[in-house]
């Protein structure tokens, strides 16, 4: 992906003002390390009467692939090369947006630490982008970017040269040109609006961008005649986040009409009273998939492997329908921390007779683990070398043999939905594979064939429609369970 940005000057005002503003100095070559490839800056010209700066994205496409198996980006591939041949490498999307926030962002916020009166200086700005997906086409484009004060040049590009008959892509050639902006202000819009006209994103959209998009839209999104539009198409038409920019933004719009603070505008819930609900934390998310499973298992006796510093087993000790819960693990500082947690020195002796902490390898079989309702591998498969996989396969499911065995493992699909996850990197460097649902459901089915169980999968986390829940979870069960369940 490529974009140009360029301006004009005069002596007492040189065009090189650009690079103050952009903190990047003219005569270097930059790179930077984005979540999704490589973002170089440098400028092909810079003097006293004209300055540009390049900003080249190099995406990591194949590893885009491996991680979300080619539906990080807008759609499921409808045909066997799709997710290799596309145009997320070469046309301006929500990557790029998320590249020129990083690599720029002192000068998306307005702040110049060498030159403080430069970012509230209007000055003449040319932006060009040689591809760029519009879907709506050039008439979309001009409504968008014309009433911010920019002069539109979006030449179509047709889809094959050779055959003019074919008609025009859905991408354009584009040319802004404006005289009256700042450089902050001409940043934020491309922020905003080359997601739009993509009308696609390629990471999961949350609460928070809701927040993003009214900080880069300040002092222009109220006022906007395509508003709507474009908060829905930024929002990735999610209903409940839409409608809560839309009452943001009518609220900043009263209070610029009303000459006043949004503040006193919105009063009408005391501070104090005022909660703002934010989504679980993912590992909470699990534990209490974990803890209903569980439940729904009729377990009272639960082997936690794997245990860590303690979280599930903490969790299970506040429920009494848990009489027996044990965690192991192999690290004896991770043991130590966990006895910490639950305050096994200081536990009444009835509450610490429902608890055992002991250490022990997860490769070997182990009598102590014999005999149980239920055992939870949580995050741990993923930590074992793949020749290993079937030692800890025999001892859990072979020879110590609960009636319900819990897995969860994260979903490498989902990876492309982390905005700070670099791409081809797994989410922990303790990590020795991720897999994909289809590699997970295969090794899972596998395992339930050779050892005599029963196994479902239910996502943990929000079930994206294209690359899956971020953790997965298979519930296995013998036929024993499944009667104990119904006794």
């Amino acid at each position: 992906m490529f974009l140009t940005i360029s301006t004009t000057g005069v002596p007492e005002r040189p065009a090189t003002d650009l690079g103050f503003l952009l903190h990047k100095h003219p005569e270097k070559a930059q790179a930077f390390s984005t979540s999704h490839g490589t973002a170089q800056v440098f400028y092909p010209e810079a003097g006293a009467e004209r300055c540009t700066v390049a900003l080249l994205l190099e995406v990591d496409a194949v590893a885009l692939v491996r991680r979300g198996k080619g539906k990080g980006r807008g759609g499921a591939p409808d045909a066997a090369l799709a997710q290799y041949v596309n145009d997320r490498p070469y046309a301006a999307s929500s990557l790029l947006a998320v590249a020129l926030s990083n690599v720029f962002s002192s000068a998306m916020r307005g702040v110049c630490a060498a030159r403080p009166e430069l970012p509230a200086q209007p000055r003449p700005l040319r932006i060009e982008v040689p591809a760029l997906p519009a879907r709506g086409g050039p008439d979309l484009v001009r409504k968008l970017f014309e009433p911010l004060g920019w002069t539109v040049d979006a030449e179509p590009v047709a889809l094959d040269s050779e055959f003019p008959e074919w008609g025009d892509s859905r991408y354009v050639r584009l040319a802004l040109e404006a005289g009256t902006l700042t450089l902050a202000e001409a940043l934020r819009h491309l922020y905003v609006l080359l997601p739009v006209l993509d009308d696609t994103k390629h990471y999961w959209v949350s609460a928070d961008e809701v927040d993003k998009l009214l900080r880069a839209g300040e002092g222009w999104l109220p006022a906007h005649p395509e508003q709507k539009l474009i908060t829905s198409r930024y929002l990735s038409r999610r209903w409940s986040l839409t409608r809560a920019a839309m009452e943001r933004l009518e609220l900043v719009r009263l209070a610029e009409a009303d000459d006043s603070e949004v503040d006193e505008i919105d009063n009408a819930v005391e501070a104090e009273s005022e909660t703002e609900e934010k989504p679980a934390p993912l590992a909470v998310q699990r534990r209490d998939a974990v803890v209903a499973a569980l439940r729904a298992a009729g377990a009272a006796r639960v082997l936690d492997l794997g245990c860590g510093q303690g979280q599930l087993v903490q969790e299970l000790l506040r429920d009494a329908a848990f009489t027996e819960i044990v965690g192991v693990d192999v690290s004896m500082r991770a043991l130590t921390i966990a006895s910490r947690r639950l305050k096994l020195d200081r536990m009444g002796e009835r509450q610490a007779s429902r608890v055992k902490l002991f250490q022990g390898s997860l490769a070997y079989t182990d009598r102590r683990l014999r005999g149980y309702d239920a055992a939870v591998l949580s995050e741990v498969i993923e930590h074992l070398d793949l020749p290993r996989l079937p030692a800890l396969e025999y001892a859990v499911f072979g020879a110590a043999r609960p009636r319900t065995v819990l897995v969860t493992t994260p979903n490498v699909e989902y990876n492309v939905r982390w905005q700070s996850l670099p791409a081809g990197h797994v989410r922990h460097g303790d990590h020795r594979f991720e897999w994909t649902r289809a590699e997970f459901r295969a090794w899972a089915e596998a395992v339930a064939g050779r050892h005599g169980y029963r196994v479902e999968f239910q996502p943990v986390g929000p079930d994206d429609p294209e690359v899956g829940p971020p953790t997965q979870m298979a519930v296995f069960t013998t036929e024993t369970a499944k009667e104990a369940k119904a006794a």
